[in-house]
């Protein structure tokens, strides 16, 4: 299965349903990066991605994007195809 990586916060709703959603597929382990804990991701993550708001996931080298964009990728069958993706 290929890492997962997501940009969060404490507090976000979304952050929250997007780990259901990858654990609901069998993702076991999310490396969780905190951006109200650490500002510096912040910095990092609007870098990589162009966006603000969180989360924001990586499924190995592939920016999935947010909630939506992660829940659409799944509604269209193409989440758990990433996810194996060797």
């Amino acid at each position: 299965m290929q890492p997962v990586t997501m940009y969060t916060t404490a507090v976000c709703p979304y952050c929250i349903r997007a780990k259901q959603i990858l654990k609901a597929r069998g993702v076991d382990q999310i490396n969780e990066i905190r951006v109200d804990a650490l500002p510096q991701e912040r910095m990092k993550m609007m870098e990589i991605t162009g966006r603000r708001t969180v989360p924001q996931i990586f499924i190995g080298d592939t920016h999935v994007g947010g909630c939506d964009d992660l829940m659409a990728l799944d509604s269209q069958g193409g989440l758990v195809p990433l996810l194996q993706r060797a």
